[in-house]
């Protein structure tokens, strides 16, 4: 009598699985629709928030005093340039 081989047997179920999964996700059935442009700048602003916050605070930190006033006499050009 011959043995059964479980590993061959287990291979074939990862590989069924992968097929099945990647069947599912690629499946174009039309339900799914394209984000809005709202909703597109909606999930951007909370990106930004996410890591824009901290940003600014911990940069003043690292700069030196000519660089902060360097940066404040750009942004004075550029408000009063209008």
């Amino acid at each position: 009598m011959l043995k059964r081989n479980k590993q061959i047997r287990e291979l074939a179920e990862v590989n069924e699985l992968a097929h099945r999964l990647v069947s599912d996700s690629t499946l174009n059935d039309g339900n799914i629709a394209p984000p809005t442009k709202a909703q597109i700048s909606l999930l951007m602003a909370e990106l930004g928030r996410k890591g824009g916050k901290k940003g600014g605070k911990r940069r003043l930190q690292t700069m030196t005093s000519t660089e902060r006033s360097e940066v404040a006499r750009k942004a004075a050009k550029a408000r009063w340039k209008k």
